[in-house]
Order: C-alpha cells, then sequence, then structure tokens
C-alpha cells in the first residue's frame, strides 16, 4: 500500500472520529429528550395508579349507554377508492353500536369510478351520501372535507337537524363497535377527541408496514398521552377524530365559511393547535372495554394486556411497499415540519414549544440516525476487512483513546436500550411479544424510510419554491372490496326475463301517478306480486317468502315491541333457533338490522315479502290508535278470508306505506326520511305527527299525503265491500 493512500486513511479515521463524537453528542440529546417522556409517562402512571384508581373503579362500557344519541356526522375523502366505501359502510352498519350517524363521502367530478362505486353503497345504505366536490381532483385532503362540511350543512338545514360531531375518517378504516358512543358521551364537552390508531400488522418480513405498527404503538401508546397531560393539546391523527359542533363553527368563522385550510396537506395536524389557541378542550381518549365482542382485538398473544388492547381505537392497513410508505411519510413531514413551522410558527407556552419541537425535530434526528448507521457499517466494513486480511495495514480504532467518545458511547448504549425496551413494550401490550421482539430491527429500517421521506419532503419544497404549493400526494389505500356487480333496474331485469314487454315497462314509467314501478306493474295487472317480489330478491340479492299476514304466530307478535315493528315496518315471521326474521317489502338497512338486533339483544336477519304483506299486518297487529271505522272494518274481513289468496293479492296491489309514499311522490327526499325515523316512537304519536313536529313536512304536504294514501287504498275497501 502506497504512503499517500495511508496518510488518506488516517486522515480519513481522524475526521471519521471526530465526526463521530459529534453524532454522539447530538444522538445523547436527542436520547434526553426521550428520556423525559419516558419518565414523565411513568410517573404519571404510578400517581395515578395509586392516587385515583386505589380508591375509584375505572369505567366500563356501561358508562357510555347512559347517554341519548346524539346525531353524529362522520367525513370520508375519497379519490380513487373503488371498492373500499362500501366494505366501510357494510363494516360500519353491521358493527357500529350506534344508529344516529350519516356517512358523507366526498368524491370528485374526475373520478367517475369511485362515484358510481359510492352511488351503489348509497343504495344498500341510505345513511350514506355522496358529495361531489367543485374542483376536479386531487385538489388537498382539506378542501374535500370543506366540501363535505358545505353538504352537511345543507343535509342538516333540509333535515331539521343538528349533528353535535363531525368525525374525521378514511375510507380504510374499521371503526371500533363503540367508538360513536364514546364520542357521543363526551360531546359536548369536549372539542376535539381523538382515539388511538393501531396499524394491522404485517407478517414477520414486513417491515415496511412493520415500522408503523411499532411508532403508533408507542406514540399513541405513550407519547400523546404525555402531550395531553402537560400541554391540554391534542394532535389528530386525522382519522378517529371528532370535532364538536361548537368547534366546526369556530373554524368556520376562522376561515370565513371555509373550515379546513385548502393549502395544507396536514389539515388535522394544524387544527389541533387552532382550536387549542382559542381556550377549546383536547382530549386523547384511550377508553378500554371489558366486552371483548365489543373490541376490536380478537387475536391473543403472549404478553398482550387486556386492558391495553381491548380498547376503542380505529384500525387500518399501511402502505406495505417502499415507495408509498417513502411517499406517504414526506406528506407528513411536509404539512407537520415545512408548513406548520410556516402556519403556526412557535407559542408564547414553552410546554407547547417543546412538543413542536418535537413534532419538527425529524429533520435533524432521522438525519442523523442515517449517518450514524452509515458510519456503522464503515466500522463494520473496516472490521470485517481486518478479519479477512490479517497481515495487512492496522489502523488504530476510531473509538479508543478517546474518554468523551467512549463516555458518550456508554451513554447512547444505555438510551439505546432504554428506546428498545420502551418500544417493544409498548407493541407488546397490544401486539403480543412476537411484534415487540421484531420492534428491535425494524427500528433500524424505521430510521431509513423516515431519513429518505425527510429528503424527499426537502427536495418537493425546493422544486416548489413553497411547502404550501405541494400538492396532496394520496397514498393506496388497501381494503377488501365488497365484489358488488352494477345492478340491473327492476324494469330491464322484468324485460330481460319475458315478463313484460318494452312497451309494458315505458307505460308504466311514463304513468302520470307516481307509483314504485313494482306497484304500478302490479295495478296494471302485468305480473303478479310473486313475480315481482322474486325479480326484487334477485336485484337486491336478499332471500323472499310468501307471506300471509293474518296467519303468523301471534307468540312472536306479541314478543316484538310495537315501536320496532312500525318505525322499521317489519314483521316477525319466523325463527332459526336464536335467529329471529324479520318480513320486509323494501330493503331493510344493514344500520336498521343492527339497531334491532341490538335492542332485542339477539341475532336477527331479514326477508323480503309481496306487496302488502308486510303493510297489512303492521296494521292489523299493531295499528288500532289511528285506524278509521273503515280500515277496522277491511282488517276484520280479511281475518274471516285469511285463506282467500286472490283476495289478499288483490288487495295488497293497493296498500302503500305513508313513508312510501311521501318519498315516491317526491314529498320528501329519501335521505332526510331516514334521519327523521331515527328518532321516531310509534308509542308517542303516528308518523305524519312526527314529521311535522321535526319540520321535514308541512300540514299542507301531511294533508295531501293522507289523502293520496287513502285515494290508492280505495279500490281495497270497496273490494271488502262486496264482500259484506
Amino acid at each position: 500500500m502506497s504512503l499517500e493512500l495511508v496518510d488518506l486513511l488516517a486522515y480519513l479515521l481522524y475526521g471519521l472520529k471526530y465526526l463521530a463524537i459529534l453524532l454522539a453528542a447530538l444522538m445523547f440529546l436527542l436520547g434526553l429528550d426521550d428520556l423525559f417522556i419516558d419518565l414523565m409517562y411513568w410517573g404519571r402512571a404510578l400517581i395515578r395508579r395509586f392516587r385515583i384508581y386505589s380508591g375509584h373503579s375505572r369505567a366500563d362500557e356501561k358508562l357510555l349507554y347512559g347517554t341519548a344519541e346524539k346525531p353524529l356526522a362522520i367525513m370520508v375523502p375519497a379519490w380513487h377508492e373503488v371498492g373500499v366505501v362500501g366494505e366501510m359502510a357494510r363494516l360500519a352498519a353491521s358493527t357500529l353500536d350506534y344508529e344516529n350517524y350519516q356517512i358523507f363521502v366526498g368524491t370528485y367530478p374526475n373520478d367517475p369510478e369511485t362515484q358510481s362505486d359510492v352511488d351503489a353503497v348509497c343504495l344498500h345504505y341510505p345513511n350514506v351520501h355522496k358529495v361531489v366536490c367543485a374542483r376536479p381532483g386531487p385538489t388537498s385532503k382539506a378542501d374535500c372535507l370543506n366540501n363535505v362540511i358545505d353538504a352537511i350543512l345543507r343535509f342538516e338545514a333540509e333535515a331539521r337537524v343538528e349533528f353535535a360531531g363531525f368525525i374525521l375518517h378514511d375510507a380504510e378504516d374499521v371503526i371500533s363497535p363503540l367508538e360513536l358512543r364514546l364520542f357521543n358521551y363526551l360531546l359536548p364537552n369536549k372539542d376535539l377527541i381523538q382515539v388511538p390508531v393501531y396499524p394491522y400488522a404485517p407478517e414477520w418480513s414486513g417491515f415496511t408496514a412493520g415500522h408503523y405498527v411499532d411508532e403508533f404503538a408507542e406514540n399513541h401508546g405513550k407519547d400523546v398521552v404525555v402531550r395531553e397531560a402537560l400541554t391540554g393539546q391534542v394532535p389528530s391523527a386525522g382519522v378517529g377524530t371528532c370535532f364538536s359542533r361548537r368547534a366546526i363553527a369556530a373554524l368556520l368563522e376562522d376561515g370565513d365559511g371555509i373550515a379546513f385550510d385548502v393549502q395544507s396537506l396536514t389539515e388535522d395536524y394544524d387544527i389541533g393547535f387552532r382550536l387549542k389557541a382559542k381556550g377549546m378542550k383536547c382530549i386523547f381518549a384511550r377508553f378500554p372495554v371489558s366486552d371483548p365482542k365489543l373490541a376490536l382485538v380478537y387475536e391473543s398473544a403472549f404478553g398482550m394486556s387486556k386492558r391495553f388492547s381491548q380498547v376503542i381505537c380505529v384500525r387500518e392497513h399501511f402502505p406495505r411497499t417502499w415507495s408509498h410508505a417513502v411517499r406517504q411519510k414526506s406528506r407528513w413531514i411536509t404539512g407537520i415540519v415545512f408548513q406548520g413551522t410556516s402556519n403556526l410558527g412557535w407559542s408564547t407556552r414553552k410546554t407547547l414549544n417543546y412538543f413542536l419541537w418535537r413534532d419538527r425535530r425529524g429533520l435533524l434526528a432521522y438525519l442523523l440516525s442515517f449517518l450514524v448507521n452509515l458510519l456503522f457499517l464503515v466500522l463494520l466494513c473496516m472490521w470485517l476487512i481486518g478479519l479477512a486480511y490479517p497481515e495487512g495495514w492496522h489502523f488504530p480504532s476510531i473509538l479508543s483513546d478517546s474518554p468523551l467518545l467512549s463516555t458518550l458511547l456508554l451513554l447512547n448504549g444505555l438510551l439505546l436500550l432504554n428506546r428498545l425496551f420502551q418500544r417493544g413494550y409498548f407493541v407488546t401490550r397490544f401486539y403480543g411479544i412476537g411484534q415487540g421482539l421484531l420492534s428491535a430491527p425494524r427500528m433500524m429500517w424505521s430510521n431509513f424510510v423516515n431519513f429518505f421521506a425527510n429528503v424527499r419532503a426537502l427536495k418537493q419544497v425546493l422544486e416548489m419554491g413553497d411547502s404550501r404549493r405541494v400538492a396532496w400526494d394520496k397514498t393506496t389505500h388497501e381494503f377488501p372490496s365488497l365484489g358488488q356487480s352494477p345492478q340491473t333496474p327492476l324494469g330491464r331485469r322484468l324485460v330481460e326475463q319475458g315478463v313484460i314487454s318494452e312497451a309494458q315497462l315505458t307505460e308504466a314509467l311514463t304513468n302520470p301517478v307516481r307509483r314504485r314501478l313494482g306497484r304500478q306493474l302490479l295495478l296494471d295487472g302485468l305480473l303478479d306480486s310473486r313475480q315481482l317480489v322474486q325479480a326484487l330478491a334477485e336485484q337486491l340479492d336478499e332471500p323472499w317468502a310468501p307471506l300471509n299476514p293474518f296467519r303468523v304466530d301471534e307468540h312472536q307478535i306479541r314478543a316484538f315491541p310495537r315501536r320496532l315493528a312500525l318505525r322499521y315496518a317489519v314483521l316477525p315471521v319466523d325463527e332459526e333457533g336464536d335467529t329471529l326474521v324479520l318480513a320486509c317489502e323494501r330493503l331493510l338497512s344493514q344500520v336498521s338490522v343492527g339497531a334491532i338486533s341490538r335492542q332485542l339483544g339477539r341475532p336477527v336477519r331479514w326477508q323480503l315479502a309481496p306487496q302488502g304483506r308486510v303493510t297489512l299486518g303492521l296494521r292489523y297487529w299493531y295499528g288500532g290508535r289511528h285506524d278509521g271505522e273503515q280500515s277496522r272494518t277491511l282488517l276484520a274481513t280479511l281475518k274471516r278470508h285469511a285463506y282467500d289468496e286472490q283476495l289478499l293479492e288483490e288487495v295488497c296491489k293497493h296498500q302503500v306505506l305513508f313513508g312510501d309514499l311521501l318519498q315516491v311522490r317526491g314529498l320528501l327526499p329519501p335521505s332526510l326520511f331516514n334521519q327523521a325515523l331515527i328518532d321516531f316512537d310509534p308509542e308517542v304519536h303516528s308518523l305524519g305527527q312526527h314529521l311535522l313536529q321535526r319540520g321535514v313536512i308541512s300540514e299542507e304536504v301531511l294533508q295531501q299525503a293522507l289523502r293520496e294514501q287513502a285515494e290508492e287504498q280505495h279500490e281495497s275497501y270497496r273490494l271488502v265491500e262486496a264482500l259484506t
């Protein structure tokens, strides 16, 4: 080896030694920063353990059921979310232990695939509403949410309802069954409520998705808890966040009608500071539930804590590939570090400034971590070369002959062990020991992902010249698709089956009296109720069964509450083990099925019934309070002729529910009717009087609908009079 090369290596090692000292010193300061958070968390935990919980029992989910359901609005921005929104709505409807909520999905005019997907979802779930943004996408998430809020306010004005909470969710979120009950309990006393977010754990080799597991487990298990305790400020995670009505009103006032900053990539993060500056109350709600059926964590693994894992939270899949993870994190960094520094600046409160520093220190921390990892690889290579060529030149180790560096390395080693323990502990308590052990090797991978995300964010900002000009770089969401094909309209289905002709379909559709197509075809004598219900069952992919409303089990009728029967227009017709079977003439949403099941405390399924059968059954078994003499005579006569199927068929053609008539005649939009139905109590007054008191219809509309309903049923009275 030449002397020049030897000198070059000597100078290089000399420089690496001082670089190592500098890096070690900076890493030590950052380690002390993290240690402070650890000490604060464990100190607070000990104080609460011995001073609070020693004398008071811990709250459980029973506490949440003592508050009446307030109207809640869920806001979901959707850009290229085909197959995702439907699955979210299905899971929400089938698992949420709540009924008084509406989902508003923000779509874009240049995203027809997502719009079509949402339209299909709206057909099955009446509490899902499509919002089309004014501008083509992708804009920012904030811009999409502003359009959604506008739609919510219009819905409120039309439905005469005021939402108590506005909830942020992404389309791929899996929501805890009791999340809305928790928000309902805390509103309106809290203005920003954030629940923990826990990513789904990947296979052991999935380090990219796995590093999200580690970061969220520690951040939402410890760091945000300390932040709330010291500052009273909670950053929104963008999902699982509920804003009070007062908070949304204040944001709208500040923005002159615009709640979210349209040029911010992390509008949720900004809002946490804006609300805190207004003196509003923010809370990070870690609320464990005792019933595993009401939790999202079903698996069990060694090391998991039941109380820690069975917490009300949001679960979702995070990016599994390197490129998607870097894209997503660079957006977070741009919004929090660059835009946050520009928009929020610094606070007058020292404690809040401390956490602002922790939010923004990533540019320094991840650069240091990257350099430390590179330095480690250089030293490792030199050591391996020494082993491979024992007779070659040997240089003193850069780690020797420096008490300062040795001391810093020792202290950093202890701090690193603490970091590994802290992260492993919080991962283990939620995911089990397997994921907890994986958190150690994933920490280095996390440093690399975050470093390159910082580089990408810095590059974007420099290229654009202004962090606020960086576009919404949305990551791809992962969620199983419903796998539903577009529905064939009922009329087209009947034509294809040869039941009716094209001309007959056109004539029925253009009839001057507005009725549901199937009922119009019945009145025209073009098909019978069995053919109609079969076609509807195929269209909705739901079961059906014949029904004679006068020959159902009286024991089931007496056991089924009148308020549920009239509110949801269903009739109990059978039992399959512990499952109660209900009959309905129209689509019964999963939201309604879930609400009925929870109130009965037993499983419920539903099936379609032929036209008019359930309507007659409701009038016979549960009516009487508002029925006239003519109606009572009709029902008594039909009861005596219960086996006359032809008579029942003819009478049922003329039966129409009051709510259906309002919607078909265009007197009340279905979305407003469904919202008004949530607090309908038939034990108090009739549906018409309820809608009148809610302000969604006028006295004139009520009387018009009653007249039209009587006209529709006049023929059925004439048929029965002929028998008496």
